[in-house]
């Protein structure tokens, strides 16, 4: 994505959302928008294939809090004519020529206003400018590298817990298997563009300082194709369907993201891919749950069994374990089962939580009945010192 795209493309616009938009409107107003313009449901629809992709460029910017600041300083700038090819201050009553290096930080060593020296919005210019000094040299912009892609995996709660290798079905931009990424047709090579020479920019002078953009003529590559080729008509890519074999670890969480790096959209020409981001949602266990590495069960017990005590057989995911209730258990108490839990990679491993739950029937024999009386006459009372005080202040 180069500088120019950030100047020239609205991405509130894109998404639909106003500039003071918060990160979930952005986010929400962006899955909206991709699902409906997705190829999936759109087979064979070029437009709504280039609405998806004009879609998850907006959202790569937006989404990212220090993409999106950098972005509205930028567009801020521009906006305000400060860096328009006519705003030289010497062709303006009372104008003074300035030098953008004043503004990034050139020759005397000073820092970049946005982002600290060496980064924010220095690098991001650095491919529209040249400053006065030594460090405003521009450099061959390249290929583009290729969007990042997005995917959402569901995994079940024992998959997740245990770790598990799954097949992964896209249908996205893929490397052109007939040019081999590069654009040109079989037996054709990219040559050097005859404008920039390949240097992938133009340069002139303007005014006091010079104005530099990527080459037009070969869109900041620094290579044109003079065949295409007949399959991606030059782009190097194509639509196409793949599958990946992707392993998520053991103890991967629900919400968690994978990011495998170069499997996401191909760069055009022969540039970089992007990088495949797995959002992982993990179905609930109908039995279990997990709270960090830690999984949690709750198991009813009688009331007998949490006054006399018992030894319990409770499930784990591969097998059973005994606990031991100790008499005199009140209900709410947890158990623990060491080295039950989820086994992480690094050799950690959590435990398994056993709440137990003292269950009271709601109905109870003839028989049953006299013996609980028969237990309460032999019973003290429960000690209600403190409430009886509070009591009899309100008799």
């Amino acid at each position: 994505m180069s500088s120019k795209d950030w100047i020239e493309k609205d991405y509130y616009a894109v998404l639909g959302v106003e500039k003071s938009a918060s990160s979930d409107e952005i986010k929400k107003s962006y899955r909206k928008l991709a699902r409906e313009s997705h190829p999936d449901h759109n087979p064979g629809d070029p437009k709504a294939e280039e609405r998806f992709k004009a879609v998850s460029e907006a959202y790569a910017v937006l989404g990212d809090e220090k993409k999106r600041r950098e972005y509205d300083e930028m567009r801020s700038l521009f906006g305000s004519g400060a860096f328009r090819r006519n705003a030289r201050g010497g062709g303006q009553p009372g104008g003074m020529p300035f030098d953008v290096s004043d503004l990034f930080g050139g020759a005397a060593g000073g820092e970049a206003r946005f982002g600290g020296a060496g980064g924010g919005l220095g690098d991001l210019f650095s491919s529209l400018f040249t400053g006065g000094g030594a460090g405003g040299a521009t450099r061959p912009r390249g290929p583009a590298k290729g969007r990042d892609v997005e995917a959402e995996v569901a995994l079940d709660f024992s998959d997740a817990v245990r770790g598990v290798t799954l097949p992964l079905t896209l249908r996205a931009p893929g490397v052109c298997d007939t040019c081999h990424g590069n654009g040109a047709k079989p037996g054709t090579s990219p040559v050097a563009c005859p404008v920039c020479h390949g240097a992938g920019v133009t340069t002139r002078n303007q005014g006091s300082f010079s104005f530099s953009e990527p080459c037009r003529n070969c869109q900041g590559v620094g290579t044109i194709v003079e065949e295409k080729c007949p399959e991606c008509h030059g782009t190097g890519g194509v639509t196409k369907t793949r599958t990946l074999n992707v392993r998520f670890p053991a103890g991967v969480a629900d919400g968690q993201r994978i990011r495998l790096a170069g499997r996401g959209e191909p760069g055009e020409r022969g540039g970089p891919a992007g990088d495949l981001f797995v959002h992982v949602k993990v179905r609930p266990d109908e039995l279990f749950g997990r709270t960090g590495d830690d999984l949690t069960l709750t198991v009813p017990i009688t009331y007998a069994e949490a006054v006399l005590g018992t030894d319990l057989r409770v499930p784990t995911l591969d097998g059973t374990v005994t606990l031991r209730v100790p008499p005199g258990t009140p209900s709410g108490r947890v158990l623990r089962a060491r080295g039950k839990g989820v086994a992480r990679k690094d050799g950690r491993t959590g435990d398994l939580l056993v709440t137990l739950d003292v269950v009271v029937p709601a109905k109870v024999s003839d028989e049953a009945r006299a013996a609980l009386e028969a237990f309460a006459e032999q019973t003290p009372p429960a000690a209600r010192e403190h409430l009886d005080a509070r009591v009899r202040r309100f008799s």
